[in-house]
């Protein structure tokens, strides 16, 4: 096992008149995510031999706009589904907690549908192609991700289940040690680094690749590999990872939300189900719509 690495929580501290005024390496991750995606963007939009027609769907001014909504579409939806998927009884009972993003609680299914709502929003006020948006911002989304869970990892929560493979993780707190059947020290999964791999930096490789070889001009495609690469990657990473204590009784020590005999799904594998068959269903139009060209689109206007 590995003890857990001596990294404070905090990039620094400032006293100002007896108050204390932090930035935390998750503030961080949320500030560099967004510009590495508005230099992601920027730089697929001014490559226009990537789209078809050699014309891209919005102009350069129009990313950074774009940004801006994708900003509180993540922090609106990231709080709000935290609030009603993982953690609405505890909010019923004290609805001013809803606001104390401070105190941590964010959740990627939210996110993810506030930048739907974001995105759509978006292109309608500007006119813009909705796929073709959708693609551009799908392939700027990985890294992140890959930065969002090395700060869970640097928080020390969102851990895996206990583990004696020789790089389980000892990390502090009552809660990571409350392991039962474990006498002395609990190691656990670094379940938020396996994340950051295979959602950030693996499924970021592989849309980079896409996009650069002409996935933008199959518009759909680059939002149905995402779908599907994160919805997949997401179920994998829940056989890992510990659920949310709300989620675990004495009858359920695995935290299932659905269960039947031994089997069953947490709450992350029931809203990445749903991804990974919208992932499939876009690949799919995608390609159909490629080879069937002017025929299939007739088809859909009729």
């Amino acid at each position: 096992m590995i003890n857990f690495p001596d990294i404070a929580p905090e990039v620094f501290t400032l006293d100002f008149y007896g108050m204390q005024f932090s930035l935390r390496w998750y503030a961080v991750s949320y500030l560099v995510a967004f510009f590495l995606g508005l230099v992601i963007m920027r730089a697929f939009v001014r490559r226009q031999i990537s789209w078809k027609f050699k014309t891209p769907p919005m102009e350069l001014d129009q990313v950074e706009s774009l940004v801006t909504y994708l900003i509180l579409g993540v922090i609106l939806g990231g709080r709000l589904g935290y609030v009603l998927f993982y953690n609405l009884g505890h909010f019923l009972d004290n609805p001013s907690d809803i606001v104390r993003v401070w105190d941590g609680g964010m959740s990627f299914h939210g996110g993810f549908l506030g930048v739907i709502v974001a995105v759509m929003c978006f292109c309608r006020y500007n006119g813009i192609p909705l796929m073709s948006a959708a693609d551009l911002v799908a392939v700027a989304t990985p890294p992140g991700l890959l930065l969002g869970r090395v700060a869970n990892f640097i928080n020390a929560e969102l851990w895996g289940r206990p583990t004696n493979l020789p790089w389980g993780i000892v990390f502090p707190g009552k809660l990571a040690q409350d392991c039962p059947n474990v006498v002395g020290l609990c190691a656990r999964h670094p379940s938020q680094l396996y994340e950051a791999g295979l959602e950030g930096l693996l499924l970021g490789l592989i849309l980079i690749f896409v996009a650069l070889m002409g996935g933008f001009k199959q518009r759909g495609l680059v939002s149905g590999i995402f779908f599907l690469g994160y919805g997949a990657s997401r179920c994998v990473i829940e056989l890992f990872r510990q659920p949310d204590i709300q989620f675990i009784s004495e009858e359920n020590p695995v935290g299932y939300i659905f269960q039947y005999a031994d089997y069953g799904i947490t709450m992350g594998q029931a809203l990445s189900l749903p991804m990974i068959l919208i992932g499939l269903f876009f690949i799919l139009i995608a390609i159909v719509r490629t080879r069937a060209g002017p025929k299939f689109k007739k088809g859909l206007a009729q």
